[in-house]
């Protein structure tokens, strides 16, 4: 790679960094190629973004992007590195736990999401337990639902009631 293509490749990793707000960084070592594009096909269709990125220059694109700190994610970036860019927090820990229900790796070296950074294949269960603000938000809704649609069926139910005891009533006289 000459300088300039180095340089370039700085400058567009810098501007996927600076524009994301879910970054994870995976070691996918020793996989095989068969394995690795199985593993791109399936976070293609998870809306996942998957690279293999060189550490020295993740780490140069790292110090150029402004207003974010990455924190301790910087010192994962020894052997292989693969970068994963995604919409929703959840979704690449999914993939990852998913995946390796068959193979070894990836392993998660850290993840940072919303100016938050976890660090180590300890996190990955965790992170794939957070909700993403789709499913909190449909949680919220069904909660403030629930006692109006009791409500409702309380009313109905009753009002159900009380004609059928009119109506009885009404056969009896």
């Amino acid at each position: 790679m000459t300088r300039e293509e180095k340089a370039k490749y700085i400058d567009d990793l810098t501007a996927q960094l600076a524009e994301a707000n879910v970054i994870y960084l995976a070691d996918t070592a020793e996989l095989t190629v068969e394995v690795v594009n199985n593993l791109r096909r399936r976070a293609f269709n998870a809306n996942v973004s998957l690279r293999v990125v060189k550490n020295t220059l993740l780490e140069k694109a790292m110090e150029k992007v402004e207003g974010k700190d990455f924190g301790n994610l910087k010192d994962t970036l020894s052997g292989a590195t693969s970068i994963m860019f995604a919409e929703v927090g959840n979704v690449p820990a999914r993939l990852i736990k998913e995946f390796r229900k068959k193979n070894d790796k990836p392993i998660l070296k850290g993840a940072y999401i919303d100016d938050c950074v976890y660090i180590g294949d300890d996190q990955l269960s965790a992170l794939s337990d957070v909700k993403s603000k789709e499913e909190l938000l449909g949680d919220l809704i069904a909660l403030l639902q629930s006692p109006a649609k009791n409500v409702v069926s309380g009313l109905k139910g009753a009002g159900g009631k009380i004609a059928g005891i009119l109506k009885t009533l009404e056969e009896r006289a």
